[in-house]
């Protein structure tokens, strides 16, 4: 690609910072880093039209994890970790709320539910274990978090009682991203799309990047692909594909709030009178871990078997879209925020909850830059 005197002049020189990923994480980082440094030329890179991976393809839930992911989580972390981990999702939470305001995002904090079939088995455990939990998590809410509630839905095959959750809350996914992609422009901050990173390296007191449309030069290099980390890194982060369908508008539609179901594992939501539905990804871990954004027949029909079978029966309805988003995951929910080498630093691995921890993980990629690097003011 031949770009002239005027493109590499003004886009391409002198850059502070480059940022791969124009996702809530790499905006959030951008937006930290000209706070910090508001002299730092800062450029964004995007691969994609939109942000590739989750962050324009989410459900919307501003969750922290349902009562059964929760107890899930303490068999391969400690309680202590476990509750290090919902503290940074209500943190993120709030920063995102406070970086963007409800209005902008639409957030409405409707409760999240989380209901049980008798297949599942679930149901017995999570009423065991739910006082233990609420103390767990006291330091954080102050309350009980999970109580019991009789089904008050029109749900049909599942158990008699859900667990319901008064802290959840859902927001437009679309709308917290055009938003913070014009106070992401606001700054003076330039993202360029269809820009695909092949490969960097180091020099002393730079590095030299590859992409598919030309190579620049940048003093630091912050990677934010989550997903798509291990195309550019050796970390362990590995692709995790969830596929989400949403139906038209349903007539006389009852159900508000954010429902989970099967650890988390399916999840559903009103939105503009529809149903958003997703999940299923336990149903072919395998294949489910990969970059590709198609859906499978496999997870597509149980996706609309749910919903005929609970929770849409009776009732007709339409599938109006489907498509799948890329999250990134490892054997730890820990989100991975280092420095990688001398000038490159990433902030990955969001473990499924980009909603809620997106925007504090583009902090504290942004924090890991010392004052006064190179020419920065």
């Amino acid at each position: 690609m031949n770009l002239s005197y005027w493109e590499i002049k003004s886009w391409l020189t002198n850059i502070d910072f480059t940022i791969v990923g124009s996702g809530i994480v790499g905006l959030n980082c951008a937006l930290n880093l000209k706070k910090r440094f508001p002299r730092a030329h800062i450029l964004v890179l995007e691969k994609g039209i939109l942000p590739q991976g989750a962050s324009t393809k989410n459900a919307g839930f501003a969750c922290f994890g349902s009562l059964s992911e929760i107890l899930e989580d303490l068999k391969t972390h400690t309680e202590s970790e476990v509750l290090e981990l919902v503290k940074k999702r209500m943190d993120g939470l709030r920063l995102l709320r406070k970086t963007l305001g409800d209005n902008t995002i639409n957030y409405q904090e409707l409760g999240g539910y989380e209901l049980f079939t008798k297949e599942d088995g679930l149901l017995e455990a999570c009423l065991s274990k739910r006082a233990y939990i609420n103390k767990l998590l006291q330091p954080i809410f102050k309350e009980d978090v999970f109580s019991i509630k009789p089904n008050s839905f029109k749900f049909q095959n599942i158990e008699n009682q859900y667990i319901f959750n008064p802290f959840e809350g859902q927001i437009d996914t679309g709308k917290m991203m055009a938003s913070l992609t014009q106070l992401t422009f606001k700054k003076g901050i330039k993202i360029l799309n269809n820009v695909t990173v092949k490969s960097f390296s180091e020099t002393i007191d730079k590095v030299k990047i590859e992409t598919d449309q030309f190579e620049l030069s940048t003093s630091k290099l912050l990677i934010a692909t989550n997903g798509f980390a291990s195309q550019l890194l050796d970390e362990n982060v590995k692709p995790a594909r969830a596929q989400v369908l949403i139906t038209k508008p349903v007539k006389n539609l009852h159900i508000k709030g954010t429902f989970h179901l099967d650890k988390g594992y399916y999840y559903f939501r009103n939105i503009d009178d529809r149903i958003l539905l997703g999940g299923g990804r336990h149903l072919d871990f395998e294949g489910e871990e990969t970059v590709a954004f198609n859906q499978t027949d496999l997870i597509q029909n149980k996706l609309e078997t749910l919903l005929k079978t609970i929770v849409l029966p009776e009732t007709n309805f339409e599938i109006d879209h489907r498509w799948s988003g890329i999250m990134g995951l490892g054997n730890q929910k820990k989100t991975l925020v280092k420095q990688v080498s001398n000038h490159v630093f990433c902030g990955v691995r969001l473990g499924g909850m980009g909603v809620a921890i997106g925007s504090l993980v583009g902090k504290e990629l942004a924090d890991l830059i010392e004052e006064n690097p190179l020419r920065l003011g």
